[in-house]
C-alpha cells in the first residue's frame, strides 16, 4: 500500500503515479487537509473508462458521492444520465471527476488551501484520462480550471483553453434540477452537452492527424 500523502506534499505524490490505478492508491488515502479527512466517508476518486474521450469536471462531493465514492450520482446524477440519453451519448463511456475529492463537514465553506492542495491529484487524473474535451459543470469547477474570478456567466457557450485542451463550460445539473426542467439552466445544460458531443469527431478527427504528422 502507497503511504498517505503529507500535508503539502500532494504534488509530489501525484507527480510519483505511474498509472490511473496507481494514482487511485494514493489518492484514497490522502490526509493533506485534516479537516476534509475528519468529515469525509471516503475520497471521490473519479470515473476513467477506458478510452474516454469526454471528461466531465465537477464541484465537490455531495452527500450520495461521499456515500458511494463516486462523482455525479444522485439526483444530479440522475439529471445528467437522462440529458446524456436524450444526446445520445452512454454515461458509461464518460470520465468524470471532482475538483475537491472529500466533502466538507456540513455547512462549511471549502478553503482555497484546500483546493490547491487537491489540485496535483485532479491535473494528474487528466493526464491519464486524456480526453479530447473537458466539460466543467458549475461555476466552482470553471473558476478552478480557468481562474479565480472567473465568472461561468461571462464564459459559458465558448471553448476555451486548459492548457493544451478544449474546455466547455456549462451548468452545474443541480442547477437545471433546482429550476426545473423546462427552465434555463436545463435547456442550455441539454444545448451545451450537445455540442460537445457534435465536436468529439472533430477533435477526434484532429488529433489523429496530429499524431500521423508526428509519425
Amino acid at each position: 500500500m502507497n503511504p498517505p500523502a503529507a500535508v503539502g506534499d500532494t504534488a509530489a505524490n501525484a507527480a510519483a503515479a505511474t498509472d490511473w490505478f496507481d494514482l487511485t492508491g494514493r489518492l484514497s488515502c490522502c490526509t493533506a487537509c485534516a479537516d476534509l479527512v475528519a468529515s469525509r466517508k471516503q475520497v471521490v476518486v473519479g470515473d476513467a473508462p477506458a478510452g474516454a474521450e469526454l471528461l466531465l469536471l465537477s464541484d465537490g462531493p455531495n452527500p450520495y458521492e461521499d456515500n458511494t465514492g463516486r462523482p455525479l450520482v444522485g439526483r444530479s446524477g440522475h439529471h445528467l444520465d437522462f440529458v446524456m440519453a436524450e444526446i445520445g451519448v452512454l454515461r458509461r463511456n464518460v470520465a468524470a471527476l471532482v475538483v475537491l475529492k472529500c466533502r466538507p463537514g456540513e455547512g462549511r465553506m471549502v478553503e482555497r488551501a484546500e483546493f490547491e492542495r487537491c489540485r496535483p491529484w485532479t491535473m494528474r487524473q487528466i493526464e491519464f484520462i486524456d480526453p479530447l474535451l473537458i466539460v466543467t459543470l458549475g461555476q466552482m469547477a470553471t473558476e478552478w480550471a480557468l481562474g479565480r474570478g472567473t465568472t461561468l456567466s461571462s464564459v459559458r457557450g465558448h471553448l476555451h483553453l486548459f492548457g493544451s485542451r478544449p474546455l466547455l463550460p456549462t451548468f452545474h445539473p443541480s442547477s437545471a434540477i433546482r429550476v426545473g426542467r423546462t427552465g434555463a439552466p436545463a435547456m442550455v445544460l441539454e444545448q451545451d452537452l450537445r455540442y460537445a458531443a457534435g465536436l468529439l469527431p472533430r477533435l477526434r478527427a484532429l488529433r489523429s492527424g496530429a499524431t500521423a504528422g508526428t509519425q
